[in-house]
């Protein structure tokens, strides 16, 4: 049974500038590095198990990045730049239950003195005290003191 032919993908040299760029630059995340070399090479004609080797990742990395970067062709470098036909696809899951602004305004209140504005006996606040006051200003219907605390010890 023959093999079947990796697809061919062609690199533009605008883009082949924008991913030596990519991996010469210090900053770059390795991830996105590995997969700039990934599509230099394939862009140079390199089949899947060549890239996989030379670069010590599995060939099913290769070929998903191969595929990816042909799938993404057909769009100019100014519609999508070269780091973001690298980074990874949105990935499914719960949507965020609190705005930004909801999260800013929670930030802000833990910030105050707990006796300034909300009036409590307290000298700091508490997990408990602060989701307490975060309802009672109606930035929020519901929240429990833990989900309030990973909030703002995230900020």
């Amino acid at each position: 049974m023959p093999k079947k032919q990796a697809v061919q993908i062609e690199v533009s040299e605008a883009a082949q500038l924008e991913l030596k760029k990519l991996i010469a630059r210090h900053s770059t995340p390795q991830q996105i590095a590995l997969r700039a070399r990934i599509i230099q090479r394939a862009g140079r004609g390199q089949t899947n198990a060549e890239i996989a080797r030379a670069e010590n990742v599995h060939v099913d990395i290769v070929r998903k990045w191969r595929l990816r970067w042909h799938g993404l062709q057909a769009a100019s470098l100014d519609e999508l730049s070269v780091p973001e036909r690298l980074s990874d696809a949105p990935r499914a899951g719960r949507h965020a239950t609190f705005t930004p602004e909801q999260v800013c305004r929670m930030t802000a209140l833990a910030c105050e003195k707990p006796s300034e504005q909300s009036g409590r006996p307290i000298s700091q606040w508490s997990n408990r005290e602060i989701a307490a006051e975060i309802k009672r200003r109606g930035i929020v219907e519901s929240i429990s003191a833990r989900h309030a605390a990973r909030l703002l010890k995230r900020s």
